[in-house]
């Protein structure tokens, strides 16, 4: 007889098994795309050196999403850059950082412009040759105007992945970890530290939460209980669901054997269509009546999750527009102000599809959500607007450093800046950008073999937070007033970036990060890591008290030190780990200005962040108060 024990470990084999056979089987086909929808080529593309990269740069074309990047290297093999294995290579916009590259080599470079991520170049432009630098790049100035508000910062963090919440009913691990307790901590964690608001979550239709079964005389029964549970707590942590109309129930699932992960959601259409869109309508009647209609129009209803991929959904691409055909007729039957959006799509893909399918059919769109992993999240602006859907919310609804399960990057430090470049970029693009997952209590291959295993989550189990989550903290805990900055030296806005803000008391946070996109060298490449000089001019008070915080291989990392071979710590190893689990802050000299000015300098290697905050302070009967508590 086998253990329950071994049927799992064979059941997160041939999870994994088929994962990995078929995730990059998707269903987009672009080979044979409209030509009245060609992109000119990019014209002024320009190849500049710099140490450890190479700085590219070309002028935009207009409704391109992003464009790819062709290198020829010495031996005349030309490939298009994956950025060590990103699902999609193309890159939102210039400039761009080439790194990777071997110094003393000759580089060809050409860059192509792209409808969407799914869609390939028309026109490739001129070519232009570029090399790095075998020198020391110097140091790198930055410069804050701290009486200069350029605009207010969008907090696009304030949505984050969560998995499946049918987790907070879960018990032990089998390690000694409670899984619905401490996944539950996450998330008020995530609310009150990070201000997320909103929450995107797999699979409130799957079997487990038994909400669709079929009587003997083959009518359908609905029973919301266990969903009500899920949602009330949620509710309670201060958090509103992104409810994610996935997976297909067994009861009305065409091919109910048709699933994906260890807790098996079932991927296949519906076996009749009417179906699909009474357990839709079922669900949105039942939340109204029970939260009320001012409260779940805050909500959304997001069709399905990557249905452009193979394991995810057996249909073609017209069953999925069908399968959102009746998902939205159904919310906005029960009331218009619901907000129903999709496609959900793996790898950015399809946005351009659906637009373009609700401008012909009238269908509701109320928002757009897509995924990217290991880039930036490409410009799907253009595909809005062409189908007259300006103005309609854009949500990464996933998004994070790498999609490889137990990848190799997920734990370390280049996630903190790489989180940083994401936010900096989604400014003014995105209305939401959404980092998956929040807790390493993950369970689509099976549950964790080890603490630091290089899961999705933002904190480990046991809620240790990562060096990413100090990035997302960082970025939280801004001013709401974005200061004029700019950045000059070798690495300036491709590697090293800056974000600076004020807050309403005074407070002044500059933010500055060296980070690439490139998986391959995202653990350190000593030619990019540099040294900074901080002028941050047009201080209003006389005096500031000055801290900087860093995260770095050395510092607000908890996982320095930690034994590689070690599965699980004993209780004398979670008492250091939670020692060292904080932000590494240090106090610097108190700051007199200088004609206004007050200057800095320190290292910042690659992967790395540093924030210097400026706090004024009081002075009165002898003591000192700060204003930034």
């Amino acid at each position: 007889m086998i253990s329950p024990t071994d049927e799992r470990t064979v059941n997160e084999a041939s999870a994994r098994e088929d994962w990995e056979r078929r995730i990059y089987r998707r269903l987009t086909d672009t080979a044979h795309a409209d030509p009245s929808l060609a992109l000119a080529a990019p014209t002024g593309v320009r190849a500049e050196p710099g140490a450890g990269h190479v700085r590219l740069d070309w002028e935009s074309v207009s409704g391109a999403a992003g464009y790819l990047i062709e290198r020829t290297g010495p031996d005349g093999d030309a490939r298009i850059l994956q950025h060590g294995g990103s699902d999609v290579p193309a890159v939102p916009r210039p400039p761009f950082a080439d790194t990777g590259v071997d110094d003393g080599d000759e580089y060809t470079y050409r860059v192509g412009a792209v409808l969407g991520a799914d869609y390939p170049v028309w026109a490739w432009s001129e070519s232009v040759h570029g090399h790095s630098l075998d020198t020391d790049a110097g140091e790198l100035h930055v410069v804050v105007d701290a009486a200069n508000v350029v605009g207010q910062l969008d907090r696009v963090w304030r949505m984050v992945g969560s998995e499946r919440l049918t987790q907070l009913r879960f018990g032990d691990d089998g390690h000694g970890n409670d899984i619905g307790a401490e996944f539950a901590e996450a998330l008020r964690r995530a609310h009150e530290d990070l201000g997320v608001t909103q929450v995107r979550a797999h699979a409130i239709l799957h079997d487990d939460n038994h909400v669709v079964t079929r009587g003997a005389n083959g009518s359908l029964a609905f029973d919301f209980t266990e969903v009500d549970a899920l949602y009330d707590q949620l509710l309670e942590i201060g958090l509103r669901p992104i409810v994610e109309l996935s997976f297909m129930p067994a009861a009305i699932a065409q091919d109910a054997q048709q699933t994906v992960f260890v807790y098996r959601g079932i991927i296949s259409p519906p076996r009749d269509w009417a179906e699909w869109y009474d357990v839709v309508h079922e669900l949105a009647v039942h939340l109204v009546a029970r939260y009320g209609i001012d409260e779940v129009a805050t909500w959304a209803f997001e069709v399905w999750n990557e249905p452009n991929l193979e394991v995810f959904w057996t249909g073609t691409q017209q069953e999925y527009l069908r399968l959102y055909d009746e998902s939205a007729r159904a919310v906005k039957s029960v009331d218009e102000r619901l907000r129903v959006g999709g496609p959900s799509t793996a790898a950015s893909e399809w946005v351009e599809t659906l637009t373009a399918h609700a401008d012909d059919t009238g269908v509701a769109l109320d928002f757009v959500t897509t995924h990217t992993y290991g880039n930036l999240p490409v410009d799907v602006a253009p595909s809005l607007h062409r189908h007259g859907f300006d103005g309609v919310p854009v949500w990464w609804t996933e998004w994070g450093v790498g999609s490889t399960h137990f990848g190799p990057i997920h734990d370390g430090v280049s996630g903190a800046p790489f989180v940083l470049s994401g936010f900096a970029a989604a400014q003014g693009r995105l209305d939401a950008l959404a980092y998956w997952v929040i807790s390493d209590h993950f369970e689509e291959l099976g549950r964790p073999p080890t603490l630091f295993h290089n899961g999705f989550g933002l904190l480990s189990v046991g809620n240790l937070r990562k060096p990413r989550y100090w990035g997302v903290h960082l970025a939280a805990h801004l001013g709401d007033n974005v200061l004029a900055s700019r950045v000059e030296g070798d690495g300036a806005d491709v590697l090293v970036q800056a974000w600076a803000t004020k807050h309403d008391n005074g407070t002044i946070d500059v933010l500055v990060w060296n980070s690439t996109i490139n998986a391959a060298v995202m653990n350190g490449d000593a030619r990019l890591d540099r040294r900074v000089r901080l002028d941050v001019t047009a201080l209003g008070a006389p005096s500031y008290r000055a801290t900087l915080a860093r995260v770095d291989a050395q510092h607000s990392n908890v996982l320095a030190g930690y034994p590689d071979d070690l599965e699980w710590p004993d209780a004398e190893l979670w008492a250091r780990l939670r020692a060292a689990d904080r932000l590494d802050e240090q106090r610097l000299p108190d700051v007199t200005t200088n004609a206004g000015t007050a200057h800095f300098d320190f290292a910042l290697p690659m992967p790395g962040v540093a924030r210097i905050r400026l706090s004024t302070v009081t002075h009165s009967a002898g003591t000192d108060e700060e204003s930034s508590r």
